[in-house]
């Protein structure tokens, strides 16, 4: 290929071809894209070669921007790592790469913002800045999984910073982490990380009614200042439901189901938010009366459900407990809610039950349906122990783990011979998984 057809295949013009063979000016990303197109190579061919470009004659930011962006898309990370490692030698550059970081979170190149923020909050100088604080929200938000020890190990981590995040990131990060607790039944810390979250929430709320403008530059919350404090009670209410101090949790249902005497907000979103608590106190007064032993509420608590079609599995789940407890036999409301067991949404409208609170609910609701079905000597509760074993293990759920191991072994002489093999196959896979830890253990000390 001649120069006039490589200028003809690649649009650049002659005068800048010339200049870039000559050396005597740096490729832009935008001429190098013209360039590798130019060639009919793959688009990322020269990404490793313009590693060093970006550094030629002097660093430019105009070229290592619009780089970044497309080393995220195109999964080329290593190039990032290299472009960063060498930016962070001089670190007034820290701040720009925080930015492109906050982008890439935003635009959900996760892969690229975590390796950005992991190198930004190492070079940070101050312990106490914010800009720190968020690098480590962030990366606690991206490693969150379904593996529920390493969430508890990131949340305990990431606990110290977050009272030097922003207010508005601050609220946000709270409600991340009770999910982190509650999902590993710590209702404890659940209880204390809420009751902050509505001291914080309080304080902007009120701030925010006293104000008489809205400031346009002031980050915002996910959602409305007055849905933490709603939120806040929500989970209050539950964390005291979990260590059965039922009438605690009706206290604080009735702090959440009047949103419309204190909102001042009148719009459609307060409308809704206020209805959605109000609905969630309805039934979980119900559900308080069943777990206190009321067991007289459960057709009426059925009834109310079984409009509010993303609360079934829930209230399901909460029903075989409690017939568990109290020796109910619900076998007509298992039959009548079986089209939602299992659950098979990931989330309500208001997006509070994510797939990976939904699953360890789900393994929970096996072990507890297995005790269920042994109390009325149905032999086929094996198989829901089995389940629940088989799906707290892809989790790493260690107090499931134990409860559906420790069931089996005690109704071993129900299992047949498959039920039996598919036990020990699942032992086995726990072994592995505890060998794991160890040496994970044994690397830290």
């Amino acid at each position: 290929m001649n120069h006039s057809q490589f200028l003809e295949q690649s649009g650049l013009n002659s005068g800048t071809l010339s200049r870039i063979l000559q050396g005597s000016k740096p490729i832009s990303f935008r001429q190098l894209g013209a360039i590798t197109a130019g060639m009919g190579l793959a688009e990322d061919f020269f990404f490793d070669a313009y590693v060093a470009e970006c550094f030629a004659f002097s660093v430019s930011m105009r070229r290592i921007r619009p780089f970044i962006y497309h080393c995220a898309a195109l999964g080329r990370v290593d190039c990032i790592e290299q472009i960063v490692r060498r930016l962070l030698d001089d670190l007034s550059y820290s701040a720009a790469l925080f930015d492109i970081a906050e982008e890439l979170f935003a635009s959900s190149q996760q892969q690229a913002a975590a390796l950005i923020y992991v190198h930004v909050s190492e070079a940070e100088k101050y312990q106490h800045s914010e800009r720190l604080a968020v690098c480590k929200y962030r990366l606690f938000r991206i490693g969150l999984s379904e593996d529920m020890e390493e969430n508890v190990r990131a949340a305990n981590l990431f606990e110290l910073y977050v009272n030097r995040l922003n207010e508005a990131d601050q609220l946000d990060a709270l409600k991340q982490l009770m999910h982190v607790f509650g999902m590993v039944h710590k209702w404890a810390k659940v209880d204390e990380l809420a009751k902050e979250m509505h001291r914080v929430a309080t304080i902007q709320y009120d701030l925010q009614c006293l104000s008489e403008h809205t400031d346009e530059g002031q980050r915002r919350t996910e959602r409305p200042l007055y849905y933490y404090i709603l939120y806040a009670y929500l989970a209050r209410s539950t964390a005291s439901e979990e260590c059965g101090d039922y009438k605690r949790a009706l206290d604080f249902v009735a702090l959440y189901s009047n949103g419309e005497s204190w909102v001042q907000e009148t719009g459609e979103e307060a409308r809704r938010i206020i209805g959605q608590f109000s609905e969630w106190a309805i039934a979980n007064t119900y559900l308080y009366r069943l777990m206190s032993g009321d067991v007289e509420v459960l057709d009426e608590y059925a009834n109310y459900i079984a409009s509010q079609e993303d609360e079934i599995f829930v209230a399901v789940r909460h029903m075989v407990q409690a017939a568990n407890r109290y020796g109910c036999n619900i076998d007509s409301i298992l039959e009548r809610f079986s089209a939602y067991i299992p659950y098979q949404a990931d989330q309500t409208e208001y997006g509070e039950y994510k797939p990976e609170i939904l699953k360890e609910g789900y393994a929970q609701f096996l072990s507890d349906l297995a005790v269920y079905h042994l109390n009325q000597n149905e032999d086929y509760a094996m198989k829901y122990i089995l389940e629940g074993l088989e799906l707290s293990i892809t989790m790493n759920s260690s107090k499931i783990i134990i409860t559906c191991m420790t069931l089996f072994e005690q109704y071993r002489d129900r299992a047949d011979l498959d039920a039996k093999k598919k036990f020990k196959k699942l032992s086995n896979e726990v072994n592995r998984l505890n060998a794991e830890k160890s040496v994970v253990l044994l690397g830290s000390l």
